[in-house]
């Protein structure tokens, strides 16, 4: 999918598959061709990843018409304009609260390359652009995507706000951290975790607005997924490279150490996205 062809599946309601990239070896990337993914999640937050690689990874994705998109490392509009002329088609920015936050980040994934007092002016509605101007950024933009996290309680209070912008295209729910910010750290099968997750899509759904869920490691089970799914939830982020061939390991490793009476105790880092 282009991004354009991806804001319009999700404008459909129809549900979106993805996972979490994190290697950049371009023999890697043949294993993706066959899997159907709408589009990648390249996370610049938490994965110590350089900006060449991101550009990489993003034009070999686009090439297989899989629209890569790019967590930010915090919502700096300044960092959303980088990456998408890395080669980004959509940008997604970790832990929004405030409607602030957003609209900026509109100008930056939306109006770009507008920026300074006439952007500013115009995102809080002092003034208006020429047709000219306008249709130019639309077409220059238009397979720009934008998602945001909800990753705590206060921007769960403060949903209705934030998707009451037109421009943005969905949310994406970080688990880890709204589970720390609910006082439930990693408690992902906890009532408290399950009916805030269950909030959220109920206030996506009522604003016709795209809403997804990253099961990383650990972060909820999959039939959890497919039971909101079925409830309205229709961007599906399932797991990650790393993520997935490290579990196959561990659980291959393990059986054959308990087949051949050669279990030990082994610390298995958690990793938690």
């Amino acid at each position: 999918m282009t991004g354009r062809e991806l804001k319009e599946a999700m404008q459909r309601n129809e549900r979106v598959y993805s996972t979490l990239i994190t290697v950049t070896d371009p023999k890697w990337i043949d294993t993706f061709k066959s899997m159907g993914l709408d589009f990648v999640f390249i996370d610049m937050e938490h994965i110590p990843i350089n900006l060449r690689d991101v550009s990489t990874l993003c034009h070999q994705f686009s090439s297989m018409d899989t629209a890569p998109v790019v967590r930010i490392p915090d919502p700096d509009p300044y960092k959303a304009c980088v990456a998408l002329d890395a080669g980004a088609t959509g940008i997604l920015a970790p832990y929004i609260e405030t409607e602030d936050q957003v609209r900026n980040l509109i100008g930056a994934v939306k109006y770009k390359p507008l920026k300074g007092q006439k952007l500013e002016q115009f995102l809080i509605g002092e003034t208006r652009l020429e047709d000219k101007l306008l249709d130019y950024l639309n077409d220059k933009n238009q397979d720009n995507v934008l998602f945001i996290n909800i990753e705590s309680l206060s921007a769960v209070e403060n949903l209705d706000k934030l998707l009451s912008f037109p421009e943005l295209d969905g949310i994406i729910i970080g688990p880890h951290d709204l589970s720390c910010s609910l006082d439930i750290p990693e408690e992902y099968e906890n009532p408290l975790f399950l009916e805030t997750i269950d909030r959220i899509i109920k206030i996506a759904v009522k604003h016709k607005k795209s809403v997804g869920y990253h099961k990383g490691y650990a972060a909820g089970d999959t039939e959890q997924m497919i039971q909101w799914a079925e409830q309205g939830m229709n961007i599906l982020i399932h797991e990650g490279d790393l993520i997935a061939a490290g579990s196959k390991l561990n659980n291959d490793i393990t059986h054959m150490r308990k087949r051949l009476n050669d279990e030990k105790q082994i610390d298995h880092e958690t990793l938690s996205i």
